[in-house]
């Protein structure tokens, strides 16, 4: 893993902020009454997940700290997939938007689940 300097050279943090700032892009047009529900929840829980594995790099000197973080990470992935199923289900986006954000959102969880199962790879 030499070629990590940081939280930020992890494809898994790449991939994560990527969707972050699609859901955010996205967000934008969510009904005003939306705002401080269903547009706030997702926006935070997805930033989170990138958050979370910031954390996770600050405490790789202990694994299970850094295992702990992973999975908090994790479940906020999970809680992002669910917002973006009420946006699908209110009709705020379409079929498409949410099977793409999907896609990468599985791609995330299962780089999650690797990194949880191998911490060693990446802890000090």
């Amino acid at each position: 893993m030499s070629q990590i300097k940081g939280f930020r050279d992890l494809i898994v943090f790449q991939k994560a902020y990527k969707i972050a700032m699609a859901i955010f892009e996205m967000t934008k047009s969510f009904p005003k009454e939306e705002k401080y529900s269903l547009t706030d929840q997702i926006r935070r829980s997805s930033r989170s997940v990138t958050s979370n594995i910031a954390e996770a790099w600050a405490k790789r000197i202990y694994i299970k700290s850094f295992v702990s973080k992973l999975s908090d990470s994790l479940g906020e992935e999970y809680e992002t997939e669910n917002w973006l199923d009420y946006s699908k289900d209110c009709e705020y986006i379409d079929k498409e938007t949410h099977s793409t954000l999907m896609k990468g959102y599985d791609e995330v969880r299962k780089m999650l689940i690797s990194m949880m199962n191998n911490p060693e790879k990446f802890c000090k």
